[in-house]
C-alpha cells in the first residue's frame, strides 16, 4: 500500500478529532448574545437566545455578610444588578469571607493537604438557580470590584425546582483557569468562554480563588444566556485551537479516573508477568514514596497495571491523608464503600464540599467512618449538607482520637446535634461558623473540650449570650490560642475581660463587626495589656476604636502582624506612625473607611513602611 494512504487516514483522524472539539466548545463569537445561531457563513435553524438573572442563592461556601442582613451578603447574586457599571465598595454586593494569603499567614492557619491536583484551585463557592433550563451559551459575572477571583464556571442536570429529582446528579465543568491578578480594582462584565454540555441546566456554580487579590472581591450579579433547544452547529469551522484538543483530552482523563474510583478499584483480571522489571529491584518503601505523589485518580488508573502496582496502590499507607474535596461532584456512597478497606489508617480526612443533594447519605457516611474512623485525627466536613444529628453522633463514636473538626457553614444540622460534640474531649480545634449551635451546646463542648487551642464561632446567630460563653473559655480553655468571634450580636466589655484574664495564650482574635463592643469602656486598652502574644487583632466596623487603643496595641502587642480597623473615625495618622514603628513584624493593616486616613495619609505611610501592606477601601 502506497505511504500517503496511512497518512490521509491520519488525517482523516486529526480533522474528525477537530470537529468533535469544536461541536463541544463554543467560541465566544459564536454564542454571546440575543441573536440567532450562526456559523460562519452557513446559517442553521433559529433557536433563539433567552437572558436570564439569577433567580435565587441556593448554597455557599461563606459571605463576609451576616446572616440576618443583606448587605455584603452572597443573597446579592439573586436578580438584577444593583452596583454595576459602577466601581467600588458598596454592601448590595456578595462578598466572600477572605482575600489574598493572609488567611494562610495567621496561628489559625491549617496545614494543606497533599496529593491535592494543580487543577483545582478553589477556595470558596457560590450556586445559583434560574428560572429556565437552558444549553448555556454564555456567562456573564458583573464584577464591581478586585474583579479575577472566578476561576471555575460549573453546570449540574438536576433542576432545582423539579418535583421529581434525578436519579443521578451531573456536573459539568464549562470553563476553569488558574487564578489570575487582574490589574485594578475596577468593574467589569466577565464573559469567559465556555464548553457546550449535552444537558439543559438552571443550576450555576461558581468557584472562586481570592488568594492574588488585593481585596475583597465583590460580585453583582450573573447572567445565564443559553437555548431551549441543544444547538447543533454547522461543520463549517473556522481555526482550531491545537491547546483545545489537550483540554479536552485532560478533562477526559480526570472523568475517568473518578469513574475508576467508584467502579474499578476493586481487583480486575490483570495479566500475569514473569517478573517485575526494575520494580523488583526496588525496596517497597520507595514504591510507596513515589506513589504518594500521585493523586487520587492516578492511584486508580494504576491500579489497573499489574498485580505489583495493584498491591501499591491499595496499600492503607497511601491514604494517611485524603482529600476528596477536588472530586466533590463526583463522590458518593459508593466511592466511600470502595475506599473502606483502603482508609483503615486513614488519619486526615477531608470531605468538605461532597455529598450534596444525595451523593452521600447518613448509612454510607456512617459505615464508611465505622471501618475508618478509628485513628482519625482530622476530619474536613465544611459545606457537608448531609450531616444530621447521627452523623455527628457516629464521628463522637467512631474518632476517640478526633482532634480537628471543621463544620463550617453544615447550616442543616440541628442545633440539639452539636451537643454530642462534648464527647470529643481530645479535640484541639473546632470550627463552627455559619452553624446553628446553640448557647447549651456550646457551654458543654467548652467545659469538657479544654484541649481547645482553635475555635470558630464567626456568625453562630443562635447563641444568646456570648459573654456567658466568653466566661467559660476564660475558665476553661486556658490553652486557646485563636478565637473568631466575627459577627457576635451580644458580647459585651464584661466577656472581654473574662476572655482576656483566661486565655492568656491568645494570639488571634476576631472581634471584627461586634456592634456591643465600645472603646471608652476601656474593653481594647484591656485587650492589648493582657494578651501581648495577639499578632492577628481585627476590629472591623467599629467606630469607636480610638488613639489610645493603638497606643496600648504599639506599646504591648509588639509581634502584631495583622490589623483591621476598619471604619473608625477615631484613629489618627500619629497612632498610627507609633503602631508601625512599634510592630515590626506588622504586614497587613487594614484603614478602610477610616475617616482621618486619607489617600496621602496611607502614601506617606507606604512610603515609610514598605513591608507593610496599608489597605484603603473606596466607593465611588
Amino acid at each position: 500500500m502506497s505511504p500517503v494512504f496511512p497518512m490521509l487516514t491520519a488525517l482523516s483522524m486529526f480533522y474528525y478529532m477537530c470537529l468533535r472539539r469544536r461541536a463541544r466548545t463554543a467560541t465566544r463569537g459564536e454564542m454571546n448574545s440575543r441573536r440567532a445561531i450562526e456559523s460562519n457563513t452557513r446559517a442553521l435553524p433559529i433557536n433563539v437566545e433567552i437572558v436570564q438573572y439569577a433567580k435565587e442563592v441556593l448554597d455557599f461556601s461563606s459571605h463576609y455578610g451576616s446572616e440576618n442582613s443583606m448587605s455584603y451578603t452572597m443573597w446579592n447574586l439573586a436578580g438584577i444588578p444593583n452596583v454595576y457599571p459602577s466601581s467600588g465598595d458598596f454592601t448590595q454586593t456578595a462578598v466572600f469571607r477572605t482575600y489574598g494569603t493572609w488567611w494562610d499567614r495567621c496561628p489559625s492557619a491549617r496545614l494543606p493537604f497533599t496529593r491535592t491536583p494543580s487543577t483545582f484551585c478553589s477556595q470558596d463557592y457560590v450556586e445559583l438557580a434560574f428560572e429556565e433550563p437552558v444549553y448555556p451559551t454564555a456567562v456573564h459575572i458583573l464584577e464591581t470590584y478586585h474583579p479575577g477571583a472566578v476561576v471555575r464556571i460549573l453546570a449540574c442536570s438536576a433542576n432545582p425546582y423539579s418535583q421529581n429529582p434525578p436519579a443521578e446528579v451531573r456536573w459539568e465543568i464549562l470553563w476553569s483557569e488558574a487564578p489570575t491578578k487582574v490589574n485594578g480594582p475596577q468593574a467589569r462584565q466577565f464573559t469567559p468562554c465556555i464548553k457546550q454540555i449535552n444537558f439543559p441546566t438552571n443550576l450555576i456554580r461558581l468557584e472562586v480563588n481570592s488568594s492574588l487579590l488585593d481585596y475583597y472581591t465583590e460580585l453583582d450579579a450573573v447572567v445565564l444566556h443559553g437555548v431551549k433547544e441543544r444547538p447543533v452547529l454547522s461543520l463549517k469551522t473556522s481555526m482550531i485551537d491545537m491547546n483545545d484538543i489537550d483540554e479536552d483530552e485532560d478533562e477526559e482523563k480526570f472523568a475517568c479516573g473518578m469513574d475508576t474510583l467508584n467502579k474499578q478499584f476493586s481487583i480486575v483480571t490483570l495479566r500475569e508477568w514473569p517478573t517485575n522489571g526494575y520494580f523488583d529491584k526496588l525496596p517497597y518503601e520507595l514504591i510507596q514514596l513515589i506513589l504518594s505523589h500521585l493523586t487520587v485518580p492516578d492511584l486508580c488508573r494504576l491500579a489497573q497495571t499489574c498485580k505489583l502496582l495493584y498491591q501499591h496502590c491499595c496499600d492503607p499507607l497511601q491514604y494517611i491523608h485524603l482529600s476528596l474535596q477536588p472530586y466533590w461532584a463526583r463522590i458518593n456512597d459508593t466511592s466511600l464503600e470502595y475506599l473502606q478497606s483502603r482508609c483503615t489508617l486513614i488519619q486526615w480526612l477531608n470531605l468538605s464540599w461532597t455529598g450534596n443533594r444525595g451523593a452521600i447519605s447518613v448509612s454510607g457516611f456512617s459505615r464508611f467512618l465505622k471501618v475508618c474512623g478509628s485513628e482519625l485525627v482530622r476530619l474536613e466536613l465544611s459545606c457537608g449538607h448531609f450531616l444530621n444529628e447521627t452523623c455527628l453522633e457516629v464521628i463522637t463514636e467512631m474518632c476517640p482520637n478526633l482532634q480537628e473538626l471543621n463544620l463550617s457553614s453544615c447550616d442543616k444540622i440541628p442545633p440539639q446535634a452539636f451537643n454530642h460534640i462534648a464527647k470529643v474531649g481530645s479535640l484541639k480545634r473546632l470550627i463552627l461558623y455559619r452553624t446553628k449551635v446553640e448557647q447549651t451546646a456550646l457551654l458543654s463542648i467548652l467545659n469538657f473540650c479544654s484541649e481547645l487551642q482553635h475555635l470558630s464561632l464567626g456568625s453562630c446567630v443562635m447563641i444568646e449570650d456570648y459573654d456567658l460563653i466568653a466566661s467559660m473559655m476564660g475558665a476553661k480553655c486556658k490553652k486557646l490560642r485563636s478565637l473568631d468571634l466575627w459577627r457576635c450580636k451580644n458580647i459585651t466589655e464584661s466577656g472581654i475581660a473574662e476572655l482576656a484574664s483566661g486565655c492568656q495564650l491568645l494570639e488571634e482574635l476576631d472581634l471584627g463587626w461586634c456592634p456591643t463592643l465600645q472603646s471608652s469602656t476601656g474593653c481594647f486598652t484591656n485587650l492589648a495589656r493582657k494578651l501581648p502574644n495577639l499578632q492577628k487583632l481585627f476590629l472591623t466596623a467599629n467606630r469607636s476604636v480610638c488613639d489610645t487603643d493603638i497606643e496600648e496595641l504599639a506599646a504591648n502587642c509588639t509581634h502584631l502582624r495583622q490589623l483591621d480597623i476598619l471604619g473608625t473615625r477615631m484613629v489618627s495618622p500619629a497612632s498610627l506612625r507609633k503602631l508601625l514603628e512599634s510592630c515590626k513584624d506588622l504586614s497587613l493593616l487594614d484603614v478602610s473607611f477610616c475617616s482621618q486616613i486619607d489617600n496621602r495619609v496611607v502614601l506617606e505611610l507606604n512610603a515609610n513602611f514598605p513591608n507593610v501592606f496599608i489597605k484603603k477601601s473606596f466607593t465611588q
